[in-house]
């Protein structure tokens, strides 16, 4: 899908999505997650539901998305990813503030390891984590993406 931010990759079931992929990502450990399930260069009524909804949201005309998740990933990337969805439309939160309000907040570490290798980017909306700092901390699509979305949900919010 090409989109404001760049090429996305959306890697789903017929029912459920998996990942939203930058499309010039190479990372080892995404492409073997992705290895394991049984992927073919097809669309299915998950992948149609992401690209609407995707679309939407680059509008202007979404602020919460409603897909059917399943990301692959430990119980604790689960728990951190999970917490994500929570994080309202045009806000953002630390990585100390995310750790704080999982109940873990010695992990600040592993709360952004975990936010790093989140599989559903924008609809997990990871980018809405920064550094206490107020500096945009990582994110696999780019900086330059991670300001794009910040600046587009502000502006819209």
């Amino acid at each position: 899908m090409q989109s404001p931010v760049g090429d996305l990759v959306i890697v789903a079931s017929d029912q459920t999505l998996r990942a939203v992929l930058w499309g010039d990502e190479d990372k080892e450990w995404r492409r073997v997650a992705i290895d394991r399930l049984a992927v073919t260069w097809e669309s299915s009524p998950a992948v149609e539901q992401t690209v609407v909804q995707l679309t939407e949201y680059f509008n202007g005309e979404r602020q919460n998305f409603d897909l059917p998740l399943e990301p692959i990933g430990t119980e604790f990337q689960s728990m951190v990813w999970n917490s994500l969805t929570q994080i309202t439309y045009g806000s953002t939160l630390s990585y100390s503030e995310q750790a704080l309000a999982l109940g873990r907040e010695s992990a600040v570490r592993a709360v952004a390891s975990a936010n790093g290798r989140n599989p559903i980017s924008i609809v997990v909306p990871c980018h809405r984590v920064v550094s206490a700092s107020g500096g945009l901390g990582g994110f696999a699509g780019g900086l330059d993406a991670k300001r794009w979305l910040l600046n587009h949900e502000q502006d819209a919010h």
